[in-house]
């Protein structure tokens, strides 16, 4: 028959042996969700970069074609056609600005998206570590009760004590 000592051994060996089973599913799990959710913020990334890409080459065709229309009817004046030129050059710089503005503030969303992100995963392996903790009665007890009075085996093996009477 099996001392007390050999069984206590035997069930946290069980009990921890379940305990890394579940914890790796939940880290499995929380790792799946994590490469979801990166991926989802690459898409929108990509997204935006794509919309950027189009505002600013749209705006590169009217700024050109605004420049050729200009130069077509500037032939009455040559103080004229600088006039122009210069005016379609200073829309062009300011248009071009304000793509690489919203480029800039795209990325540093999607930083603070990805950093958001990272910290629900974290809180989510913090929890899901928790509720295994809790689950295999392995959490702490603040509410005062004892092990005895949780059901718990509180006997230790102590050879010198089993011969006293």
């Amino acid at each position: 028959m099996a001392s007390r000592q050999e069984r206590a051994s035997y069930r946290a060996g069980e009990t921890k042996a379940r305990a890394e089973e579940k914890t790796g599913q939940m880290t499995g799990a929380t790792q799946e969700k994590a490469r979801d959710a990166k991926d989802t913020v690459s898409d929108a990334t990509g997204r935006a970069v794509d919309k950027g890409r189009g505002a600013a080459d749209a705006t590169k065709d009217k700024a050109t074609d605004t420049a050729q229309s200009a130069a077509d009817r500037a032939g009455q004046t040559g103080s004229y056609i600088g006039q122009t030129a210069e005016a379609a050059k200073q829309k062009t710089a300011g248009t071009a600005q304000y793509v690489k503005e919203s480029a800039i503030a795209g990325k540093d969303k999607t930083g603070a998206i990805l950093q958001q992100t990272g910290e629900h995963v974290k809180s989510a392996a913090v929890g899901a570590k928790d509720v295994v903790m809790s689950t295999l009665g392995m959490a702490g007890d603040n509410n005062g009760s004892t092990d005895a009075a949780a059901g718990k085996d509180t006997s230790t093996y102590n050879p010198g004590r089993d011969n006293q009477s």
